[in-house]
């Protein structure tokens, strides 16, 4: 019972540790996807690309593609009185307010972009913050870039940037630094104007029919557009930190592997106690016709058992705690609730985990019974 203890606390910590990771991987994931879209096109070399052309045309005619949004994305300085910050502004098209959910983005204000000939913008709330800015103000903003392709004149430094002004909407927040505290929203043909193109984006960004296959589509399109144009997907497009979630994930589940290795061993000293315990009944099969195979097989067995008995008490009983996390929140992530994202760690157990941590524990506990099994087998002549 201690060696199926010892077995079911490593296995039970290693599915609820593996789920809270993925708890924590689906919460950026449904952060990033409120602004992020289902696929993105960019060019493989440079920063721009004319949409008009012949191959992305076609795409645009594919009929899994429910919405296209253009937009180009470059960092600029921002005034807004005696305070400056550096951002990175996002021009959208109009299809942008149908691809991501605005109203739960936007916390203040409104989110629009133009009106007339009067062009607004949205900031992040952290940017927002830095800048002493809010909605109602009616000082617009001062935007500046420098000219592509101009020299600066020591004379006139000035006119080596392009300048243009917008008047604060709205104010977002994604609960990610990266958006809140540097992202500046505004219309594509002010970021037209302000970074000097004509009619080039930065990127396409897609949003799929709800029927349509992500992974199907996306290799579909690669496939028109060639090697001129990279396609992401939400994952891909936010690849860094996926992948820092993953190394995290899977560091810790080999750190558990080990301890899983030394409580694996409290089986061989079950099984090397159970062959001493058990030579007057080795000796009784024998003389019964029992030969050392079949005897070596049985403590093969038992070990197995030991192993199996503690996973799957493990699994079950990591399953359930993982089910009452998930409802009841038992783990919180702070004393204060609304401090963070969210109140409790975020769980999400995922089949494929589960079938790897049952393959990881049962080939451990295998392995490990081999060794006194093959003692035994030693001993046997002895016996005899």
């Amino acid at each position: 019972m201690i060696s199926v203890c010892g077995i079911a606390i490593a296995t039970l910590a290693m599915v609820c540790t593996l789920s809270i990771f993925n708890g924590f991987t689906k919460l950026v994931s449904d952060s990033f996807s409120v602004i992020d879209p289902t696929l993105q096109i960019s060019p493989a070399k440079g920063k721009v690309f004319d949409p008009s052309d012949p191959n992305i045309q076609k795409i645009k005619q594919l009929p899994e593609i429910d919405i296209i949004s253009e937009t180009i994305e470059e960092h600029a300085l921002v005034r807004y009185g005696e305070r400056q910050d550096p951002v990175l502004i996002k021009g959208v098209s109009d299809n942008f307010k149908k691809m991501a959910d605005i109203n739960r983005i936007t916390i203040n204000g409104v989110f629009a972009l133009k009106e007339g000939d009067v062009d607004y913008c949205v900031a992040g709330v952290g940017l927002a913050m830095n800048l002493g800015l809010r909605a109602d103000n009616i000082t617009p903003l001062e935007i500046y870039s420098p000219k592509r392709d101009v020299k600066i004149q020591m004379a006139n430094p000035s006119g080596a940037f392009t300048q243009v002004y917008a008047y604060p909407s709205g104010i977002f927040s994604l609960n990610q630094a990266k958006y809140d505290e540097q992202m500046l929203i505004v219309s594509l043909s002010l970021a037209r104007q302000l970074f000097r193109y004509d009619k080039e984006v930065t990127s396409l960004d897609i949003k799929l029919k709800d029927d349509a296959s992500a992974d199907q589509v996306e290799k579909k399109i690669q496939d028109i557009l060639g090697d001129s144009f990279i396609v992401k997907n939400r994952f891909e497009q936010q690849a860094d930190s996926f992948r820092m979630v993953n190394i995290e994930k899977w560091v810790t589940f080999l750190i558990l592997a080990f301890i899983l290795i030394i409580a694996v061993f409290n089986v061989v000293g079950s099984l090397s106690m159970l062959i001493v315990d058990k030579h007057d009944d080795i000796k009784i099969l024998q003389n019964m016709g029992a030969n050392n195979k079949l005897i070596s097989r049985i403590f093969l067995i038992e070990g197995w058992l030991i192993s199996m008995t503690g996973a799957i008490t493990g699994l079950i009983l990591g399953l359930t705690l993982c089910l009452l996390q998930e409802h009841f929140g038992l783990l919180k992530l702070g004393q204060t609730p609304g401090t963070f994202v969210v109140d409790a760690y975020p769980v999400s157990v995922l089949a494929s985990d589960i079938l790897f941590i049952f393959v990881t524990v049962s080939l451990i506990g295998f392995l490990i019974v081999l060794y006194p099994v093959n003692t035994l087998k030693k001993k046997l002549n002895t016996y005899s």
